[in-house]
């Protein structure tokens, strides 16, 4: 298992991650072992995000290029990156091995499904000696803003989630107990039978807008659950800028008890991508 502490022992420079998307890129970075500040820019494409995001890295840790040891780039939009940043060492770390990587070192965790939720989705399994991509998902945040634009006429992330906070699942979902005057095995009533399945016609935006998140987070936990099932794990880590999102926490976390897994939803659980560059990046320079 890689030691970042023993790596960066006897050394003072700054390693960092970006997790660059096709717009908004993520920075964050350690220090001897202990991360920095973390933050992220948008811009219209991915290189000027990249190198905003740098700039405001630097501004806010109160460093300078010299610091910097290796930049280290992954995600969709890092194919779009070639040399190096400002003539720093820069790698391109996989994106698969970052999610795995980052998501085992938020959660602290040895062996787990780490489960990435951007525009789609990705799960892997990682444990101390290899990381393995399982399967994706085109389920996510990009689900979540079309449905919304079609149904509700709005694409902003930050109202739809506002909006779902009044939102009642009884107008639009259909549940065990619609369907049974008594609990199936392993089924509380109120679990969900088929979204979107009794939609009220007195339904308001509020009531549709958590109807789409809930299709949203219970399909990826849904699938969470059988990767954790095929891999004989029952620790599933969650990461990315979706998390963000209270009620979509809320609705991974009710997986624990109706499944009985353990669900992770790590601190720096938006930046977990950009760690694992960082950490994949120091494993390269200390083999």
């Amino acid at each position: 298992m890689f030691d970042l502490h023993e790596a960066q022992k006897n050394d003072n420079g700054v390693i960092i991650g970006l997790d660059v998307g096709g717009s908004n890129t993520k920075i964050i970075g350690f220090h001897k072992a202990k991360l920095l500040l973390e933050t992220q820019v948008q811009a219209s494409d991915p290189m000027a995000s990249a190198y905003g995001a740098i700039g405001k890295f630097l501004s806010i840790n109160s460093l300078s290029l010299e610091d910097v040891t290796s930049i280290n780039t992954t995600g969709v939009g890092a194919s779009y990156l070639s040399g190096s940043f400002f003539n720093c060492d820069t790698r391109k770390a996989p994106e698969f091995d970052s999610v795995g990587l980052g998501g085992l070192y938020t959660a602290g965790v040895k062996r787990a499904v780490v489960v990435s939720i951007g525009t789609g989705t990705s799960i892997v399994f990682a444990d101390g000696s290899a990381i393995q991509h399982i399967i994706g998902s085109g389920v996510g945040g990009g689900t979540i803003v079309g449905l919304s634009r079609i149904m509700l006429g709005m694409r902003d992330i930050s109202s739809i989630c506002q909006m779902a906070e009044d939102g009642e699942l009884r107008k639009i979902d259909l549940t065990v107990g619609d369907l049974s005057r008594t609990e199936l095995p392993g089924l509380s009533m109120d679990v969900t039978a088929s979204n979107f399945g009794k939609v009220d016609d007195l339904a308001t935006q509020n009531d549709l807008a958590l109807g789409i998140l809930n299709l949203v987070f219970q399909s990826i936990g849904t699938a969470s659950v059988l990767v954790s099932r095929l891999v004989k794990t029952n620790e599933i880590v969650f990461t990315g800028n979706l998390l963000r999102m209270s009620k979509g926490r809320e609705i991974l976390a009710r997986f624990s008890d109706l499944y009985n897994v353990k669900i992770i939803i790590p601190d720096h659980a938006e930046f977990a991508t950009a760690i694992g560059a960082a950490l994949y990046g120091a494993m390269l320079a200390h083999p």
